[in-house]
């Protein structure tokens, strides 16, 4: 990615400061992805789907700033990034493979109301996700699990292979409990001997066999890829969804990364 779109982005509300994150402890996730606990000094708090901008300053002044997910939920005492390691970046391999704990980076934040969702919201609530996107509608599961709720939700999670696939202990353990999400998996490139799932990107026949017809109060979220997101909002649509009940973040070079 070019110098140029270093750059974070804010809306035109007032400054958000910076604050000192300190790394707590780094939990790996998948061969290229890693959630990092962060302590932060006077963190006001955060809504689930909401995210943060990273600023990383290098020893001759140069600076690097990235824009990443929060995925914890609001009940968390901790923020927690879960940032996937991109071979050409500059922010990530930095976060995944060299950050230790204790080591320190300005972060600035929670950023965003619009993708966000909390019990208060209603539903239900249908999410689906792409890869790395799955970030932001964890948080939503986290918190709708942290508080209890029994708001109907449904996750498809669209990922390369069984090993892509972030969080998926936790994942399968919310999905397997008593009053737990449905968790649906597609995988596209690889998948284990004897897999009865999936096996194909997400499409319009797809959406309509996990999600069936919306309920008038229903929510949807959907993040990932540009394309991805773009083919899922309007697959959502087409069954009905009232469109301004159907949320979008996008990651990469038209969206967030």
């Amino acid at each position: 990615m070019a110098r140029t779109a270093v750059l974070g982005r804010l809306g035109a509300a007032a400054p958000i400061a910076w604050r000192l994150a300190e790394l707590v402890e780094l939990v790996p996730e998948t061969p290229r992805v890693a959630s990092l606990l962060l302590s932060v000094p006077g963190w006001p708090g955060h809504t689930a789907g909401q995210h943060v901008d990273v600023r990383l300053t290098a020893q001759d002044g140069y600076q690097a700033q990235r824009s990443y997910s929060i995925a914890a939920p609001a009940e968390s005492e901790r923020v927690v990034l879960t940032v996937e390691r991109l071979e050409d970046g500059e922010v990530s391999p930095f976060l995944v493979d060299d950050l230790r704990a204790g080591d320190r980076f300005e972060l600035r934040g929670p950023i965003g109301g619009y993708f966000v969702w909390d019990e208060g919201s209603g539903g239900p609530l249908q999410l689906v996700a792409g890869g790395s996107g799955v970030v932001p509608l964890m948080a939503m599961l986290r918190h709708r699990a942290a508080v209890g709720s029994d708001v109907p939700a449904t996750l498809l999670y669209s990922a390369r292979s069984p090993e892509e696939v972030i969080y998926r202990e936790e994942l399968d353990r919310l999905g397997g409990g008593d009053g737990g999400p449905q968790v649906v998996y597609t995988l596209t490139r690889e998948r284990p001997s004897g897999w009865t799932g999936y096996d194909r990107r997400i499409d319009g026949e797809m959406l309509a066999e996990v999600f069936g017809r919306p309920d008038a109060d229903a929510m949807a979220f959907v993040c990932g890829p540009t394309r991805f997101v773009e083919v899922a909002a309007d697959g959502l649509v087409a069954l009905g969804y009232d469109p301004s009940r159907v949320r979008t973040e996008r990651f990469g070079p038209s969206g967030r990364s």
